[in-house]
């Protein structure tokens, strides 16, 4: 297990392995979630990766509509 320092700013640097990883590139939203006594680091879908899966669930739009709303509602955070 690594530990690290949190800066004056709140600021914690993410090992680029992880950051690799799990898709964590500079301007990528996240969001953050307490979970069982710690914290969770998730990174948000891009309407790039929404657009992506269009069509594959076969629901005429009806995921991308709702897919695209929750997209909204996270920016809004």
């Amino acid at each position: 297990m690594k530990l690290f320092r949190v800066t004056t700013n709140g600021r914690v640097s993410i090992p680029s392995e992880l950051r690799k990883k799990h898709g964590l590139y500079t301007g990528r939203k996240v969001k953050l979630e307490i979970a069982d006594g710690g914290l969770l680091i998730i990174p948000l879908a891009t309407a790039e990766e929404i657009r992506a899966k269009i069509g594959s669930l076969g629901l005429k739009g009806k995921m991308m509509r709702s897919l695209m709303e929750e997209k909204n509602r996270e920016r809004k955070l």
